[in-house]
C-alpha cells in the first residue's frame, strides 16, 4: 500500500501523461501559482496601498508554504527517479540536480530572515531570487522541456561558438584600442573600453556611445560589424536545426506510443 501510494504520488507530481487528469490538473496549478508568484515580484516594485500588499504577503505566504511541501514530497518519492541507487544517494542526487536547486533557492528568501539576522538591503536582494520560480515552470510544460533538451544536446557547438565569438572580440577590441588610442585617448583608454565596443559592434546593437573616427578605425569596425552578422548568426543555426531534432524525435516518439481507446493510458 505504501508503495503504492509513493509510485501514484510520483506519476501525479511527474510531467503528466496522456489521460492522466489528476497529473494535467497538478501541473496547471504549478503554473498558475508560478506565475502569480511572478506577478507578486514585478507589483512589489510600484507604489501599491498597504491592503494590497497585505494581500500579496498572504498569497506569498501560502505560496512558499505549497512550494515546501512540494520539495518535500518530490525529495521523498526521489528514489523512483534513480532506482539503482540506494534511497539516501538517491535523495541526495536529487537535491543536487539543477531543478532541486531552483526549488531551494526560491524558497531561501522567506526563510533566511527566520534563521540570520539581515538587514533591509541584503533583504532586498535575497528577495530577488524569488523569481527563480518562474524556472520550474520547465518542470510542468512539455514546451519548455524540449527546449532545455536542445541547449542540453547543443551545448558543446553552443559553447564552442561562443568561444569563437568571444576571442573575435577580444582581439576586435586590441585592435580598435591600437588604433584610436592616439585620437581619443579619453574614450579607448584601456582595451576594456574596446571591449565595449566590440560587444555592441558583434551583436550589431550599436548603442553609439562609442564609435571610431580614424579611417583605419572605421574600416576595422565595418570588417568588425560584417563579421558580427555571421557569427551571431551561428548559434542561432545551431539551436534552429536542434529545434528540428527535436521536433523529429518527439513526432517519432509520438508515433511509436499506443494508447488505451477506453482509459487513454499509454499501453507501450
Amino acid at each position: 500500500m505504501y508503495s503504492k501510494i509513493k509510485k501514484r504520488t510520483h506519476e501525479i507530481i511527474s510531467s503528466a501523461a496522456a489521460g492522466d487528469k489528476i497529473s494535467k490538473a497538478v501541473d496547471l496549478f504549478f503554473i498558475v501559482l508560478i506565475m502569480l508568484n511572478v506577478v507578486i515580484v514585478v507589483a512589489d516594485t510600484f507604489a501599491l496601498p498597504a491592503a494590497v500588499r497585505r494581500i500579496m504577503s498572504v498569497v506569498e505566504t501560502i505560496s512558499v508554504i505549497i512550494f515546501t511541501i512540494e520539495y518535500v514530497i518530490r525529495l521523498w518519492v526521489s528514489v523512483l527517479d534513480f532506482p539503482a541507487l540506494s534511497p539516501v544517494r538517491a535523495r541526495i542526487k536529487y537535491v543536487l540536480s539543477l531543478q532541486a536547486i531552483i526549488d531551494l533557492v526560491s524558497l531561501l528568501p522567506f526563510y533566511l530572515p527566520f534563521l540570520f539576522p539581515v538587514n533591509l538591503i541584503v533583504l532586498r536582494v535575497f528577495r530577488i531570487f524569488r523569481l527563480m520560480r518562474l524556472f520550474k515552470v520547465n518542470r510542468y510544460t512539455k514546451a519548455l522541456s524540449s527546449i532545455a533538451e536542445v541547449f542540453k544536446r547543443k551545448a558543446h557547438q553552443l559553447i564552442s561558438s561562443m568561444l569563437v565569438v568571444f576571442m573575435l572580440m577580444v582581439i576586435a577590441s586590441v585592435l580598435m584600442y591600437n588604433v584610436e588610442h592616439d585620437v581619443q585617448p579619453e574614450v579607448f583608454d584601456n582595451a576594456l573600453s574596446g571591449l565595449w565596443w566590440a560587444v555592441a559592434t558583434l551583436t550589431t546593437v550599436g548603442y553609439g556611445d562609442i564609435y571610431p573616427m580614424t579611417a583605419a578605425g572605421r574600416i576595422l569596425s565595418a570588417i568588425i560589424a560584417l563579421l558580427g552578422i555571421g557569427m551571431v548568426a551561428v548559434p542561432t543555426g545551431i539551436i534552429s536545426a536542434g529545434f528540428s531534432e527535436q521536433i523529429e524525435k518527439a513526432e517519432k516518439s509520438d508515433d511509436e506510443k499506443v494508447f488505451c481507446p477506453y482509459c487513454g493510458n499509454k499501453i507501450k
